[in-house]
């Protein structure tokens, strides 16, 4: 440690450990303690405002927080689904393996017992949490399994989107069956509504599609993206979707009963996708006041719905940031990149 330059005050002391300065030094020792309570107030019981989450041995695709808030799972190139304590020192606690593909999504059931993912090996996964197994393997599809989504309301069941066209409402609680809906074009987003009535599907051909479960037909079509869809994301009050898509804008769409016409009701902008092509996922906060989207060009961007400004833009990540989430109690947020790499990091709360 250089000699202290008294000129620069408490700043350089706050360097110093006072047992290690000498007797010159303490004379400035009554400023220190202003000094360390400087910064800003921290918003969230994280450990420190920003976590580094290292383990993960290849792109990481997909992330979320446990619906109680204590645990975070992440997944991803490496084939291996990680959870995550999210408050201490973010340890990794359990590794599951199973898949022979990477898995593209994974998602917490509504009660937090259970994991559900997709896989490029054309199957889904349904996890027991306290157990680290997989407990059900459900085979159907013909080709890669680009997304996967479950009920809201405790309900058991599954939606899945696949290369192969179609989309599939699985029951894991009955073997080997499954409801079929084909599309024209190879799907690389689903999720259910609200009610699980319908399911919401966007796809290669720029379109997404709202699905009538009981009808087994398509309800309506909600254009205006002009490139791929790579996210969707129900509303926490389940009357909007919000959509990521290759043309480089975001869109929140109305997908209430009887809505008018024109559905798309915001378009924000500001992220990117690149050649790399990847499924770049989005979320909502969990008030809605807030939403946010994976980006190529490394940044994790999140917007305000009313305004549609972008409140944060944030750094740190070495390759693409491929999906985020907002935690559900917390003003925490998480992203996870294809540089092997999780942030955890704390926002503003909400005014």
């Amino acid at each position: 440690m250089p000699i202290l330059d008294k000129r620069k005050g408490d700043d350089i002391l706050a360097l110093v450990p006072a047992s290690k300065r000498t007797k010159n030094e303490v004379v400035f020792s009554s400023r220190e303690k202003a000094v360390v309570q400087n910064g800003p107030p921290r918003t969230s019981s994280l450990f420190a405002p920003i976590m580094l989450l290292e383990g993960h041995q290849g792109d990481i695709f997909s992330l979320e927080f446990h619906p109680e808030g204590q645990y975070l799972a992440s997944t991803g190139f490496d084939r291996q689904i990680f959870i995550w304590n999210v408050y201490g020192e973010c340890e990794n606690i359990s590794v599951m393996t199973g898949h022979s593909g990477a898995i593209m999504e994974l998602h917490f059931s509504p009660d937090g017992n259970h994991l559900y993912t997709a896989s490029t090996d054309m199957t889904l996964g349904l996890w027991d949490i306290a157990v680290g197994t997989r407990i059900k393997k459900l085979k159907g599809h013909t080709s890669f399994v680009n997304s996967v989504s479950g009920a809201r309301r405790g309900l058991t069941q599954l939606c899945s989107g696949s290369d192969d066209s179609t989309i599939r409402v699985w029951d894991p609680r009955k073997r080997g069956q499954c409801y079929t809906l084909n599309n024209t074009y190879q799907l690389t987003a689903v999720t259910f509504n609200d009610t699980a009535e319908q399911v919401i599907s966007g796809g290669i051909d720029n379109d997404i599609k709202v699905w009538d479960l009981r009808k087994n037909s398509i309800l309506y079509k909600l254009k205006g993206h002009s490139d791929t869809i790579t996210g969707l994301s129900l509303s926490p009050d389940g009357s909007y979707i919000l959509s990521n898509a290759m043309d480089n804008t975001l869109r929140i769409w109305d997908v209430r009963p009887f809505a008018p016409y024109e559905r798309c009701v915001k378009i924000l902008s500001g992220h990117q996708h690149n050649f790399e092509k990847n499924l770049l996922r989005c979320a909502w906060s969990l008030d809605g006041s807030k939403v946010s989207a994976g980006s190529s060009d490394r940044f994790h961007y999140i917007w305000d719905t009313t305004s549609r400004r972008i409140l944060y833009k944030l750094p740190g990540h070495n390759g693409s940031v491929n999906d985020i989430d907002f935690h559900p109690k917390e003003p925490i947020v998480c992203s996870g990149s294809s540089d092997k790499q999780i942030y955890l990091g704390e926002i503003e709360t909400t005014q």
